[in-house]
């Protein structure tokens, strides 16, 4: 998958992986976090959630123009990294008030601003070199690749942090406790006896004092959050020293150093350029509003929807160290199948299969025949799909390359906009029998759905975003003029962060409407896009083939 790549896509793909690997594992518990330190409600939490997601891609623009202006994308992009530390660093400290928070997740985002877009754009420049361009689109598959390997494990992280700490504290986890916490301390309590039984099971004993067991719980429960943000912490590190080491096989444009292709373009070439990048970062805006409803309401559903125990075959799938074995069997079994592997190949193969497989049965053997399941863990299956779906996905255009049939960049994105509302489709027909979060009035619901239906909405969502996302950021890197190449992938991410700033509709219809309506709206959008998108099919391939 790598042959014939230049080396600096190694350097950006393993420097961005540990900076997604720490901004991911904040993402999965940052709702989770607000609601349990602050007592914040879906709807207040989900504001916070989509402000903070726009400013994560909406300062790109800014990062985007201070390096095209100072032509030093890499002394940009090391900036970048080093503010995000310093906010990581700020939400690793317990008990801090809410402005204090706010001020860190402020400069992660502004760091991310520096960082994103102009690593992006370092990608996009090494495959303007005519031998790499037939590879643009691969090239951005597999360093999209290495932003999921990041996220795959940073649910986990956050988990067992977490865990480890109420453990530490004498208690057990239980997603359910922590808004019923709040409810107690504020008097709105609707059912003591049920919040008394939870409590017990938590504490291994009869809990006396419930107003000390309530505080209690939420300062263990929020500052192993607080530890879970140390970890990214630490993964911004490694990823800085990556970045340090060996930025020097990116390449590096600076003040002055436009190129002769930035000179010579002419001022309606660049114009019709923009027209169409803006046209697709219009599209952009509603996929992003749909999917990054991950984090948010696809969250609140795996917590307050879906069952909180399953059997040890379905538990095999959330325990990262199942998926590990699973992907050892499947990896090992395309290398025993595949006709042009070798003998060697083949042997190595095979050793690999039934290295997974003997991991698989002894896994399997050592789960209980029930075993709680934590909300956090659902966002692993997005990563873990685009990990190892990339690979069939580029083997796929390439077959297609090969034979002159390969859909162009546009009609890829349609593609995965009419893909994204499948996957809502599948959330709309799970959530019909269940009541909405209104009727339930912060009451545990007593219905409750399989885990499957999430694994099979993420599924299909990861497909759609294989063939939008890195698809997507490679047209930008092919479209833009090359005077405005950091600001223009700021622009892709600028589009992303409208499409967050939207994210609160989600969690605004959450307390408000019945529970597959939610799904709708998003169906609706994706399928305007889509439609939006192989209208103006024709006018963006011209943009690419000039």
């Amino acid at each position: 998958m790598l042959q014939g790549h230049p080396r600096g896509l190694l350097v950006a793909f393993f420097a961005n992986m540990g900076e997604r690997f720490g901004f991911y594992t904040m993402m999965a518990i940052l709702v989770l976090f607000l609601q349990a330190r602050y007592g914040l409600g879906e709807d207040d939490a989900g504001v916070i959630y989509s402000v903070f997601y726009f400013l994560i891609y909406g300062l790109a623009l800014a990062g985007g123009a201070i390096a095209d202006r100072t032509r030093n994308y890499r002394g940009t992009i090391q900036a970048g990294l080093v503010v995000m530390f310093a906010g990581y660093v700020l939400m690793t400290v317990p008990g801090m008030p809410l402005p204090v928070v706010l001020c860190g997740l402020f400069a992660i985002a502004f760091g991310n601003g520096l960082f994103k877009g102009n690593l992006q754009a370092l990608v996009g420049q090494m495959y303007d070199d005519p031998a790499y361009e037939k590879l643009r689109d691969s090239a951005f598959s597999v360093f999209y690749m290495g932003i999921n390997i990041g996220a795959m494990f940073a649910p986990n992280a956050a988990k067992l942090v977490r865990n480890w700490f109420l453990e530490s504290r004498g208690f057990a986890y239980d997603p359910a406790l922590p808004s019923l916490c709040h409810q107690h301390l504020g008097g709105t309590l609707a059912d003591p006896a049920a919040f008394q039984a939870l409590a017990d099971k938590v504490s291994g004993g009869p809990v006396a004092d419930l107003t000390a067991f309530a505080t209690d719980y939420l300062n263990a429960f929020s500052t192993g959050y607080n530890l879970a943000f140390g970890v990214a912490a630490v993964a911004m590190l490694a990823s800085l020293a990556v970045y340090l080491a060996f930025r020097r096989m990116l390449p590096e444009r600076r003040r002055g150093d436009g190129g002769p292709e930035a000179a010579a373009m002419p001022k309606d070439e660049e114009r019709r350029r923009l027209v169409a990048l803006g046209l697709v970062f219009l599209v952009v805006i509603f996929f992003w509003m749909s999917f990054h409803q991950n984090g948010l309401t696809l969250t609140y559903f795996a917590r307050d929807y879906t069952v909180k125990e399953v059997d040890r075959w379905t538990f095999y799938l959330f325990d990262i160290r199942g998926l590990l074995s699973l992907a050892a069997v499947i990896v090992g079994l395309v290398f025993v199948l595949r006709r042009s592997s070798s003998g060697t190949r083949r042997a190595v193969g095979a050793v690999i299969a039934l290295a997974g497989a003997g991991a698989s049965w002894w896994l399997l053997r050592s789960y209980p025949p029930v075993h709680p399941i934590e909300a956090e863990v659902f966002q692993q299956f997005n990563p873990f799909f685009v990990v190892f779906l990339t690979p069939v996905v580029v083997a796929l255009f390439a077959w297609l390359r090969a034979r002159n049939r390969e859909p162009s960049t546009p009609v890829k994105i349609g593609i995965g906009m009419v893909l994204a509302a499948v996957g809502f489709l599948i959330m709309v027909w799970a959530s019909v029998p269940l009541p909405s979060p209104a009727e339930l009035a912060g009451r545990p619901s007593p219905d409750r759905a399989g885990p499957y239906w999430l694994i099979s909405s993420y599924f299909v969502l990861t497909v759609a975003e294989l063939f939008l996302s890195p698809m997507g950021i490679s047209f930008v890197s092919r479209v833009a003029p090359p005077r405005f190449q950091g600001l223009m992938q700021g622009g892709w991410l600028g589009a992303t962060a409208l499409g967050n700033q939207l994210l609160f509709v989600g969690s605004s219809m959450w307390v408000r409407f019945p529970l597959w309506s939610v799904w709708i709206v998003f169906v609706v959008c994706c399928l305007i896009s889509a439609a939006f998108v192989f209208s103006i099919r024709r006018r963006l391939e011209r943009a690419v083939t000039g």
